[in-house]
């Protein structure tokens, strides 16, 4: 039988990344949605050869992989175009996330996904989990790293769903504005409870 799913989402910056791999410390497997998301787009991928088709050439980087900066730009300024590419891809990745959490093993499994709500992939979870910190230190720490700037970090959380409403829907939030020992003390006294049901 699958063992339980534990949704983990969290938008840019927030730290989400780091929570994860504290679970993964714990032993606990994580099936990681951005990871499988860029799997399905690997270079000489039927997914990749359908994006450089429809969006032509320049999508596609000299090495053969995805120019993602080209294609961040075309789908944030241009929602049919976004629209294209989710049907293309969500099917495809979730088949595979599936697949993923069905093989899984431990207490329970984490699902690590950016666009866990938005993407309805919380359907799939027992329980949700979200990384919290307030939006002006979201936009602070998401421009010191990517080389991404704050208006470009500004328009990525006013495409997710709001803060407010995440806050709302999850089942447990960790507070990541304080020290990682804090962090982690959150994420153990988490893991106890899911691990002792």
């Amino acid at each position: 039988m699958p063992v339980p799913v534990i949704g983990l989402t969290g938008g840019i910056a927030t730290g989400k990344s780091t929570v994860s791999n504290y679970f993964k410390k714990l032993g606990i497997i994580i099936v990681d949605a951005d990871a499988i998301a860029k799997q399905v787009v690997a270079p000489n991928s039927s997914s990749l050869e359908k994006i450089k088709a429809h969006f032509g050439s320049q999508i596609v980087l000299d090495n053969g992989e995805l120019n993602r900066a080209e294609l961040r730009k075309i789908i944030f300024s241009n929602e049919s175009e976004k629209l294209w590419l989710n049907n293309l891809l969500h099917p495809v990745i979730r088949q595979e996330i599936l697949e993923q959490l069905n093989t899984a093993n431990g207490p329970y499994v984490i699902l690590d996904a950016p666009l866990l709500f938005e993407n309805n992939l919380d359907k799939l979870c027992e329980k949700t989990l979200l990384v919290d910190i307030p939006e002006e230190l979201q936009i602070m720490r998401g421009s010191d790293r990517d080389g991404v700037n704050k208006e470009q970090i500004k328009q990525i959380i006013a495409a997710q769903m709001p803060r407010s409403i995440k806050l709302k829907k999850a089942d447990y939030v960790i507070d990541n504005t304080l020290s990682l020992e804090n962090t982690y003390a959150q994420i153990t006294a988490i893991h106890q409870k899911l691990s002792n049901r």
